[in-house]
């Protein structure tokens, strides 16, 4: 059963958009920088938690105002009832932009199959070079096809018209450096929104990236002025 956060207006998680966000419970990848731990643990309080038809009752209420809402995590496909929720959603007026991680290309496909729960907008968080996402498992000795499974998520989103889509990459100094960016820049579109952000060092998942630097400004520029060499839309956030 899905629970989540519902955050009631936004104007920074939907581009161009007033919207609601509906963060939800659960996620298949363990991001050691995550700082949504109760999201990813699956540990929320149920007093602190709204239900999908909670928030069908906030858009309806809502909806003269809102345009859209964003559906984030956590990682949303993991739940079977994503697809329902998506069309009773769009009933209302409501555009839906998905926030995925990239893990389960083929649930994503499937919202593709039907006008009714075809997302509006999607954003692809690419974390760090496809090679590398094992790092990022809970079970890193299972092999479960996280760089094909990241590829094919990027060639479906990539199908996507330019201002329905974008890319996401945090500037974790572990996980992100030029060779990564090189790897990860080969498989996106030329014409991609590439939005990067900075690492907080602050209530991580791993408690020993609390104690990892941020990149300096100057690194920053460096990072983003390299990624530019192949995606022109590369940009901090």
């Amino acid at each position: 059963m899905i629970r989540g956060v519902l955050v009631k207006t936004t104007l920074v998680d939907y581009p161009g958009k007033v919207a609601a966000a509906y963060f939800m419970s659960g996620c298949n990848l363990y991001c050691p920088y995550c700082y949504n731990v109760e999201l990813v643990e699956n540990t929320l309080p149920k007093e602190d938690s709204t239900s999908p038809k909670e928030v069908i009752a906030h858009l309806q209420k809502r909806k003269a105002v809102l345009g859209g809402i964003t559906l984030s995590g956590g990682e949303p496909l993991i739940h079977k009832e994503l697809s329902e929720f998506i069309a009773e959603i769009k009933k209302i007026g409501i555009s839906v932009k998905l926030d995925t991680n990239g893990m389960l290309p083929e649930k994503l496909e499937q919202l593709f199959e039907k006008p009714e729960t075809t997302p509006d907008f999607v954003a692809l968080d690419v974390k760090t070079a496809p090679k590398r996402y094992k790092e990022l498992a809970r079970d890193r000795e299972n092999d479960s096809n996280y760089t094909k499974n990241i590829q094919k998520t990027i060639a479906i989103v990539s199908r996507m018209a330019p201002e329905n889509r974008e890319f996401r990459t945090v500037l974790v100094p572990p996980l992100i450096d030029t060779k990564d960016i090189e790897a990860i820049a080969q498989l996106l579109p030329k014409d991609a929104s590439w939005q990067f952000a900075n690492f907080r060092a602050e209530n991580c998942l791993n408690k020993e990236y609390n104690n990892i630097s941020p990149y300096t400004e100057t690194k920053i520029n460096e990072l983003i002025l390299y990624a530019q060499s192949f995606i022109k839309g590369a940009e901090l956030r």
